[in-house]
């Protein structure tokens, strides 16, 4: 199966199951809230967003391959675990690069499509649309 087809598999099922052994080992990561490197760390975040999120779902928009370059356009979506559990929208898009085969994802960087500020208005401003 190609890298393509698990990572569309991926972010259907997101956060759920994912497939790590297509990242290196050190991978590094970056959004605009965190900065790492490693998978250890990769899956400690995810594993974050399953336990302490509520209803995470990940649309893919789109996703296409140039060269090592593999660029996604996503929206992800959740509920906060708070009394009024706004539904929390970030759209954003994802640059990952492969290593020189191909074949592993050596570095996966974020992009938000909206500021920081912009999520912390979600939480304190839900919209009446959910």
């Amino acid at each position: 199966m190609d890298i393509i087809t698990i990572l569309q598999q991926d972010y259907q099922r997101f956060p759920h199951n994912q497939t790590y052994s297509i990242y290196a080992p050190d991978v590094y990561f970056q959004d605009p809230i965190f900065q790492f490197r490693g998978i250890e760390k990769y899956k400690w975040m995810i594993k974050f967003i399953q336990t302490f999120f509520l209803n995470p779902k990940m649309d893919l928009h789109a996703i296409q391959k140039e060269g090592n370059t593999i660029h996604t356009n996503w929206t992800l979506t959740w509920n906060t675990p708070l009394p009024w559990k706004p539904r929390i929208r970030i759209p954003g898009r994802s640059e990952l690069r492969l290593n020189s085969e191909g074949q592993l994802i050596v570095s996966h960087i974020d992009y938000w499509n909206c500021s920081r500020l912009d999520v912390l208005k979600q939480h304190l401003f839900p919209s009446k649309a959910g």
